[in-house]
């Protein structure tokens, strides 16, 4: 198996530039379906999940293009399926954006439940009370939506319970040729949905709001392809930002718009970061020890769930005791439990971990719990005595590109080895 190894006690300084984002680019590659023709999305990160969506267009009849690393030429005008493969969609969440689209082509679909990381339930009633007061007709089956539209979609107001993003942007999809207009209230107003409203809207749709909690989508006939950029990875970006204030820096993060990071910024520097934005990029330093604060996730622009677990870890080396509240996926804290083998001082109760400062991790053997927690544990190893050593690195990869490679240059002693895996029978020597 392949781990991540890490060499505590190392400074890192200088700069990195974050690829796009993830979780607008999956979203970016399942709008195609609804124009037809050659799209083309510049900035699109080099991961897994995005070759898992790749694999999803495909199958369902499209011709994909790479030109260089980052950048996608989409041929959605031979897809003839909307039915999407288990194996496929199984891997991540952010399968069940194929549904708005399909159901805008075709007036149906077939799409499994969405997997991904191990992180909460991911229930998806919201997607689905949203669409079936648009006119969908929905049939859950052996874990397969069944979808349909036996009488067209018609615009109409829809209330989210919770600002869930998958939801907003199901919705947003599926209204773009709605008869008559759509308001989606309490809407997520996280930057990847202005990214998909932006793409939209260049195709020739007439969405507005988008970034706000109200999102109007004024029904077309059609949407015709496009070329557009992915916006900046916000999460990878804070990934590095807290990286560097824990070592200390400075490092220099490009690529990504530090507004997107409004209060994740200002949280860091209460607790003891000093961050110089500027349009694109900012320095992160420090040199007074790590203040403890409280933390708790919201739906933006409130403290994204997708940067809990690497402020855990600054936490983790406070002053005193904080509390961490999670609000938004209800196994978010696996990634705790690694961390105290380290000698983080964590109790669990609830969605609410207290964080009890100590003054130094001890390098261990741990497990990437998920996507962001395997970076996290990739993190504390930056400082830990002797060495860490990452497993389950496949959780790394789906969210983050050179992962490892970015940290070398940053000064970090860090390297990807292949060891034997022990649980099938390897032996070690």
């Amino acid at each position: 198996m392949e781990v991540i190894r890490v060499k505590g006690g190392r400074s890192i300084e200088g700069e990195v530039t974050v690829e796009g984002a993830k979780n607008s680019a999956l979203k970016l590659m399942a709008a195609t379906l609804m124009a037809p023709g050659v799209n083309t999305l510049t900035n699109v990160p080099n991961i897994a999940d995005v070759h898992v969506m790749g694999k999803v267009l495909k199958y369902l009849g499209a011709r994909i293009e790479v030109l260089g690393e980052h950048e996608l030429k989409i041929d959605t005008s031979s897809v003839d399926r909307w039915e999407t493969p288990y194996h496929l969609v199984a891997q991540m969440r952010a399968s069940t954006a194929v549904l708005g689209p399909l159901l805008s082509r075709f007036g149906k679909a077939i799409v499994a439940m969405p997997g991904g990381c191990n992180i909460g339930a991911r229930k998806i009633d919201m997607h689905i009370l949203g669409l079936e007061s648009l006119g969908v007709n929905f049939d859950v089956d052996h874990g397969d939506i069944h979808a349909s539209i036996p009488h067209g979609l018609k615009g109409t107001q829809v209330m989210l319970d919770f600002a869930s993003v998958g939801a907003t942007e199901n919705l947003m999809m599926a209204s773009v040729h709605v008869t008559g207009t759509t308001v989606i209230e309490n809407a997520a107003r996280e930057p990847e949905i202005v990214d998909l409203a932006n793409l939209l809207n260049e195709m020739g749709a007439k969405v507005s709001g988008a970034g706000s909690s109200r999102i109007e989508i004024e029904g077309v006939e059609e949407l015709h392809p496009v070329e557009h950029r992915v916006v900046g990875d916000r999460i990878e970006a804070g990934t590095f930002i807290a990286m560097a204030g824990i070592c200390g820096g400075p490092v220099t993060v490009k690529g990504f718009d530090p507004a997107h990071l409004g209060l994740v910024l200002k949280k860091y520097e209460l607790m003891g970061l000093d961050v110089e934005r500027g349009r694109h990029e900012c320095t992160v330093s420090r040199q007074a020890p790590i203040r403890s604060i409280d933390i708790q996730t919201l739906p933006f622009p409130g403290f994204p769930t997708d940067l809990q677990a690497q402020t855990m870890c600054l936490l983790a080396q406070g002053s005193d005791s904080c509390i961490v509240t999670e609000n938004v996926f209800e196994n978010r804290f696996m990634f705790a439990s690694e961390l105290q083998r380290m000698g983080a001082d964590i109790t669990i109760e609830g969605h609410h971990a207290i964080v009890r400062g100590v003054e130094r991790f001890s390098g261990a053997e741990v497990k990437s719990p998920d996507l962001r927690g395997g970076a996290a544990l990739v993190m504390a190893g930056l400082v830990a005595d002797g060495y860490t050593t990452v497993s389950d690195v496949h959780h790394i990869d789906r969210g983050y590109e050179c992962f490892v490679e970015k940290l070398q240059a940053l000064g970090a002693e860090v390297r990807r080895m292949e060891v034997p895996d022990l649980e099938d029978g390897g032996e070690v020597g």
